[in-house]
C-alpha cells in the first residue's frame, strides 16, 4: 500500500523539479524529503526521478505515478471543499445589513427557511439605511447587504432580485381619499401639501423625490421620520402623506388604518439590490441565503446587474 505522506512528496517534487523546493513547500527538512522520496522508490521498485545537479526529472515511472497522484490529491481536496461547505452550513454564520423595508419585510422570512435547515448557523442582521448597507458591505463586514437605493461604487457586484411599487398613503379620512373615490386623481394634486418623509440616505427618500422632480411636481417635506413605522403612524395619525413600499401596508390595508391613493399618471417603481463585494468568496451560508431569495422572486429581474437605478413609469 502506497504511504500517503510519500506520495504527498513525490507530487511536491513533481511540481516543483526540485527535493529542496518541495520539502520547503511542505515545511520539512531536505534530508527528510529525499528519505521519504527514496523510501517511496524502495517500496516500488522502481526509480521514479533522475537526480540532476539542478533539479530532478521524472522516469516514466514516476511519469505514470505523477498523473495518478494528480488525480488523488485533486479528488483529495474536492472532498475537503464539500466537508467544509457542509460543516459551513452546520456551523457557519451569515451577517448582511439590509435597507428597511428589505430588513423588516423580507429578510426575516428568508432567515426563517434557513433556520428551520440549519438551525445551528448564526444568522445576523443589521437595519440600516441605503447608504449605511452599502458602506458596511464596502468595508467587507458582511456577507451581503440588500438595499433598495442606487448604488454607486463600482467595488460592488449589484444584483436586482425583485421589484418594488411605492404607494400613496393617507389616513383614510384625508380629503384626497374622498377624491380619488371619485376616480384617479392626478398627481399635480399633490403641489403644495405637506409630505412625510424618510431621512436622508434613505433608499425611500431618494426614489420618491427622483419620481417627483421627474414629474415636475413641487411638494413641502412637511415632517422627516427614520422608519417606514413611524412614517406609517405618523400619516394615520392625520400628520401628511406619504410614498412606502407596497410590501409594507398590508396590514394596515386590510385593517382601514390607511388608505391607498392611486395617481392617473404617476406610478413609482423601483429595484431591490442584492450587493456582494466584488472579489469576497461567499460562505455556504451566503449561496444559501441567494438560493433561497431568487426561489422566492423567480425571474422578477432577469438579466438586470450593475448599478441599477430606481424608475419612475408614467401611466
Amino acid at each position: 500500500m502506497l504511504n500517503l505522506n510519500h506520495l504527498r512528496v513525490f507530487r511536491s517534487v513533481c511540481e516543483t523539479s526540485s527535493i529542496t523546493e518541495a520539502a520547503r513547500q511542505l515545511h520539512i527538512s531536505q534530508p527528510a524529503a529525499s528519505k521519504q522520496l527514496a523510501e517511496l522508490e524502495s517500496h516500488l521498485g522502481l526509480t521514479l526521478v533522475e537526480r540532476r545537479p539542478r533539479g530532478v526529472r521524472l522516469t516514466a515511472a514516476g511519469e505514470v505515478l505523477a498523473r495518478h497522484a494528480r488525480r488523488l490529491f485533486q479528488e483529495e481536496a474536492a472532498a475537503e471543499t464539500a466537508l467544509d461547505a457542509l460543516l459551513g452550513l452546520e456551523l457557519g454564520q451569515l451577517s448582511l445589513a439590509a435597507s428597511t423595508t428589505i430588513g423588516s419585510y423580507i429578510v426575516p422570512a428568508v432567515f426563517g427557511e434557513i433556520h428551520a435547515a440549519h438551525p445551528n448557523v448564526r444568522l445576523s442582521l443589521e437595519i440600516a439605511n441605503a447608504a449605511r448597507v452599502e458602506e458596511l458591505v464596502l468595508e467587507g463586514q458582511l456577507d451581503l447587504g440588500l438595499s433598495e437605493g442606487s448604488v454607486a461604487s463600482e467595488s460592488l457586484h449589484v444584483e436586482v432580485f425583485a421589484r418594488d411599487e411605492m404607494v400613496l398613503i393617507a389616513a383614510p379620512e384625508h380629503p384626497l381619499v374622498a377624491e380619488a373615490r371619485r376616480g384617479k386623481i392626478s398627481a399635480q394634486a399633490l403641489a403644495g401639501r405637506p409630505l412625510l418623509v424618510r431621512e436622508p440616505g434613505s433608499g425611500t427618500r431618494e426614489v420618491v423625490q427622483e419620481a417627483l422632480a421627474e414629474a415636475n411636481i413641487r411638494v413641502s417635506a412637511a415632517m422627516t421620520l427614520g422608519s417606514t413605522e413611524a412614517i406609517k403612524n405618523a400619516v394615520a395619525g392625520g400628520l401628511g402623506i406619504a410614498f412606502v413600499s407596497s410590501l409594507t401596508i398590508a396590514l394596515e390595508r386590510a385593517s382601514g388604518r390607511l388608505a391607498v391613493i392611486e395617481l392617473a399618471d404617476l406610478s413609482i417603481g423601483r429595484a431591490l439590490h442584492l450587493l456582494t463585494l466584488d472579489g469576497k468568496t461567499p460562505s455556504p451560508a451566503a449561496l444559501e441565503f441567494k438560493a433561497l431569495l431568487r426561489a422566492r422572486y423567480p425571474r422578477q429581474a432577469a438579466g438586470e446587474e450593475g448599478s441599477a437605478p430606481s424608475r419612475t413609469e408614467p401611466r
